[in-house]
């Protein structure tokens, strides 16, 4: 199994897109599921298709494997060429391969899996089919910390009383409501309050700015918020109400990569409910003027 190659185990090419791969996986982890498929190979073939997914779902992991191939992820690779400080696994710990990496979170021992960075099977087990792993593992317990908003995009480290113990969770910028964390013999279940500013689409962000009637004509620059601080942005000549302006790579970070969504600014022009006699006289210049063409815009 150790040298079969990946992408033939989940059948797709190694052009295959992101979501190839997950559709790929589910088909052959519907198959294969050891509560529906009886056969005397169905729990092997469920872990070996597992393992290809971890490894080409994840596009940094992806990426080491198609150049180094299964030495990358092999036991012991901590002290082969593919280990140490200056290799692409050395921050595994010297352990050797990603599926034997402890990470520990902090408290009495805090210990966890990670994977390296990897998913737990098992967990993706669950996703896909709901309730219990077929392997038998014991139901973890829950733990909800709440967060707020500006906590879940940037990450943040809570002090807990979870177990008995005073214990320290770091929370991953990037996560979102109903995000599970592994801490200990722990699943903690996040809840994310609100932001009154902005709001949150996945990994892209979206937030109002309220301009003028001049602005919205002639253009401009305006000042934004982002969850970042404030940005100078152009408002181009002509923009109507309800614009949306695209900030790339202003959003939240992923939590598997390195990449961050969108901030998309949206614009609404502020009509002004009182006018002076000087502004009424203006716009009445403005409209005649506008008259004369067979279109204001």
């Amino acid at each position: 199994m150790a040298d079969k190659d990946y992408y033939q185990i989940l059948g797709i090419t190694k052009s295959a897109s992101a979501d190839e791969i997950k559709k790929a996986y589910r088909k052959l982890a519907l198959q294969y599921h050891p509560d529906r498929n009886k056969g005397k190979e169905a729990e092997g073939k469920f872990k070996e298709v597992t393992k290809a997914y971890e490894v080409l779902s994840d596009p940094q992991k992806r990426q080491t494997y198609d150049q180094f191939g299964h030495a990358a992820f092999e036991q012991g690779a901590g002290q082969g060429p593919f280990g140490g400080a200056g290799g692409p696994f050395g921050g595994f710990g010297g352990r050797g391969g990603p599926f034997s990496y402890t990470y520990t979170t902090g408290g009495d021992g805090g210990a966890g899996f990670d994977f390296g960075g990897f998913n737990d099977p098992f967990e993706i087990f669950e996703q896909f089919f709901g309730g219990a792993s077929p392997f038998g593992r014991q139901r973890r317990q829950t733990y909800s910390l709440q967060i707020d908003f500006s906590e879940a995009v940037h990450g943040v480290a809570k002090k807990v009383n979870i177990g008995g113990k005073s214990q320290t969770i770091k929370i991953p910028a990037g996560v979102d409501e109903g995000s599970r964390i592994r801490f200990g013999d722990y699943d903690v279940v996040v809840s994310v309050t609100p932001d009154k500013k902005f709001q949150r689409q996945g990994f892209d962000i979206i937030g109002d700015k309220e301009i003028s009637f001049a602005q919205a004509a002639m253009g401009g620059e305006v000042q934004i918020e982002t969850i970042d601080g404030n940005l100078k942005i152009r408002i181009p000549g002509g923009t109507q109400s309800g614009t949306a302006i695209r900030l790339r790579g202003k959003g939240v970070s992923r939590l598997h990569g390195s990449s961050r969504g969108d901030h998309y600014v949206r614009i609404k022009v502020a009509v002004p409910k009182h006018l002076t006699g000087k502004q009424k006289e203006l716009l009445k210049e403005f409209e005649g003027e506008s008259s004369k063409k067979s279109s204001w815009f």
